[in-house]
């Protein structure tokens, strides 16, 4: 697996036990419909948290979340939107990006709720 791959296989891992320390429940990770791939889907008070993790090793080209395009956001967008009519949830959805940058040996961790509201 190249080291881009391996960091952002860890940035994932990271997201998911930061949300389930912050009391998420985690309901699928890396789901995918047709060109989307949502990397968590999580449940926290009858809200449908969809995550994308962004993992850099280095804020020099931009913070990680500047990372998310307007693509990306129409086609997570999409996704869950098949995700919340196929599972037959009655939920409140919000997009956020949990950032990761590396730090040395550690990661610094953001969690940005609604951010796509940003965009």
């Amino acid at each position: 697996m190249a080291i881009h791959n391996e960091l952002g296989k860890k940035g994932e891992d990271l997201s998911v036990e930061f949300l389930q320390k912050k009391g998420y429940k985690i309901l699928d990770t890396n789901w995918r419909f047709k060109k989307a791939e949502v990397d968590v889907i999580a449940l926290k008070n009858n809200t449908l948290a969809v995550i994308e993790v962004k993992t850099r090793s280095t804020n020099y080209f931009g913070n990680p979340q500047d990372f998310v395009t307007q693509k990306k956001i129409q086609l997570l967008v999409e996704a869950i939107n098949e995700y919340v009519i196929s599972k037959k949830l009655d939920v409140e959805v919000r997009f956020d990006i949990i950032a990761i940058l590396k730090n040395k040996s550690t990661f610094e961790i953001e969690h940005l709720k609604d951010a796509f509201l940003h965009f």
